[in-house]
């Protein structure tokens, strides 16, 4: 079975550092995303970690209150 090591997401309503640091750091509060990288500009979240899942990950992104698309 084929597992997820690396997940980029299309993300909206990301602006600044303050975005960034609340994605980032929602995200790392799970125990197997080991790494979280937020492009601004170009609006996407990497994300890097074992047995990633694109609902939860999204899940999580829409929380702290922006938009996967």
């Amino acid at each position: 079975m084929e597992v997820d090591k690396i997940m980029k997401l299309k993300v909206e309503g990301m602006m600044c550092g303050h975005c960034k640091k609340a994605v980032t750091n929602a995200l790392m509060k799970e125990d197997n995303i080991e790494s979280v990288a937020v492009d601004l500009e170009n609006g996407e979240v990497t994300v890097e970690g074992n047995d990633l899942s694109k609902e939860k990950i999204s899940n999580i992104i829409s929380e702290t209150g922006y938009k996967v698309l």
